[in-house]
């Protein structure tokens, strides 16, 4: 099976994913006896930071049209390359920029498209897909023939260490007149510098909006507080304006990979769950049992957050673990 994956790069570094599709590319090359190519396309690409090992070869594409971010020129650029490397299957993140690219090219070049993957296996001549569909509440496995494109959930392969060496380089020819296409860049938002910076915090307490009422997010400030933890939440609150948006975590917000990670009342739609899943340690706490973050999560407590913080902030006070 000869495989493209699509690395994705922003502010001059390799996105948080690039790991994960590189070890499941890897996995399934192995398996099939295949071939693993991945393509960066920057106005720089030898400058990008960040590990591809896992990869066969980088096919590496340069033009001043992927200085910054374009759906336009990138869908072209890999339209190309699918062309002219006819993959099997081409691997994208399910992140903002694979949701922009991957439908587009799926019409495009006629492949089937699979996504919100959470697991990918060999099956005879093609592929089964596990899907989450309806916000992850139900499971898909889909068969997949080849040639196919898969959009992958981050967190569904943990990355493998050692990947191996960092793999040869190969130019490809970039299409003509992608300057002129519709979609210009207009300018880049970034978060306020003054702001806490929850990407470098070991311990995260997050709330989403099964905590209840506004007035629910002090005690789980409180809780916070006594864990050493800063309180972050999921984009629901943040468009109630109950939180700030420096502290929103998922595919619109930040991504984090904390020591610990405890949600209250957070369901796991798989924006969310793009955001914290490399978490080393992730407690969930819901009152649905069925709830998608329980997929993710290593431990889960199926209760109401009101009845369970106070217990737990009295158990830290007896045990004189508390910080706050």
């Amino acid at each position: 099976m000869k495989i493209l994956v699509y690395i994705e790069q922003i502010a001059g570094q390799t996105a948080g994913i690039t790991g994960e599709l590189l070890t499941l590319a890897r996995g399934l090359a192995e398996r099939t006896g295949g071939h693993v190519e991945a393509l960066i396309a920057s106005d720089a690409p030898e400058s990008i930071g960040g590990s591809l090992a896992g990869a066969d070869l980088v096919l590496t594409a340069a033009d001043p049209a992927f200085a910054q971010y374009n759906p336009q020129a990138q869908a072209a650029l890999i339209e190309a390359v699918i062309a002219a490397r006819a993959p099997d299957l081409v691997l994208f993140g399910y992140t903002t920029m694979g949701m922009d690219l991957a439908p587009w090219l799926a019409a495009r070049t006629g492949r089937p498209l699979a996504g919100y993957c959470i697991g990918l296996e060999p099956d005879g001549a093609g592929l089964k897909a596990r899907s989450q569909i309806y916000g992850g509440k139900l499971i898909a496995d889909v068969e997949l023939p080849l040639p196919a494109i898969v959009v992958m959930a981050p967190g569904a392969v943990r990355e493998a260490e050692g990947r191996g060496d960092e793999p040869a380089r190969e130019a490809v020819a970039v299409p003509p007149g992608l300057a002129g296409g519709a979609v210009r860049f207009v300018s880049a938002q970034a978060p306020d510098a003054n702001a806490i910076d929850i990407t470098q915090v070991e311990k995260l307490v997050c709330v989403g909006r099964g905590i209840g009422e506004q007035d629910a997010i002090e005690e789980a400030r409180g809780l916070a507080s006594a864990l050493g933890a800063e309180l972050v939440s999921s984009r629901p609150l943040v468009d109630l304006g109950w939180m700030p948006k420096e502290r929103q975590v998922g595919k619109s917000g930040r991504t984090v990979k904390p020591r610990l990670y405890l949600t209250l009342g957070v369901s796991g739609a798989p924006e969310h769950l793009e955001g914290m899943s490399a978490a080393d340690l992730i407690i969930a706490v819901n009152t649905d049992a069925n709830a998608p973050i329980f997929q993710v999560a290593h431990y889960r407590a199926v209760v109401d957050c009101a009845d369970l913080i106070p217990e737990i902030v009295d158990e830290l006070e007896r045990q004189g673990l508390s910080h706050a």
